[in-house]
């Protein structure tokens, strides 16, 4: 079986809390993401922001992103995986939270991301159907509204 070592791509670039989310789309523009950690002066995971987090908790809400920090959009605790966690770990935990990627931690630093398309590279189709199912689902049925 798998670790989340195993499935998990390394290298993770963190933005810093500090920085502004503008720099924080230019990365991810850079690096082709979708999502960053965000790290604080410590070195250590302080939250994730993704691209959506930028459009809906920045721009669709009349804030500069060229001022509004990544720190400023970091929420609670980032849920996190161990690097030596197995691939049913992963999993749950993906599918438990409904997260599309996955901070991999080691002697509590970051050492890498999984993301949906690890799981799709690492896993057999049964697992990968289950979990987009479950991170894809609707939270509830809202009626139809053109």
């Amino acid at each position: 079986m798998s670790t989340a070592r195993d499935i998990m791509h390394t290298g993770a670039t963190c933005v810093q809390e500090s920085e502004t989310l503008e720099t924080a789309a230019q990365r991810m523009r850079e690096l082709d993401v979708g999502a960053l950690p965000i790290c604080g002066a410590d070195d250590r995971l302080h939250g994730i922001i993704t691209d959506r987090d930028i459009v809906v908790k920045c721009l669709a809400e009349g804030r500069d992103p060229r001022t509004t920090t990544a720190g400023e959009l970091a929420q609670g605790k980032p849920v996190t995986v161990d690097a030596d966690a197995d691939q049913g770990e992963v999993l749950r935990l993906m599918e438990e939270h409904r997260i599309r990627r996955l901070p991999v931690i080691d002697a509590h630093r970051l050492v890498g991301m999984i993301s949906e398309a690890d799981i799709a590279r690492h896993l057999d189709q049964h697992e990968v159907a289950e979990l987009v199912e479950a991170v894809c689902a609707p939270r509830q049925s809202l009626p139809y509204r053109p």
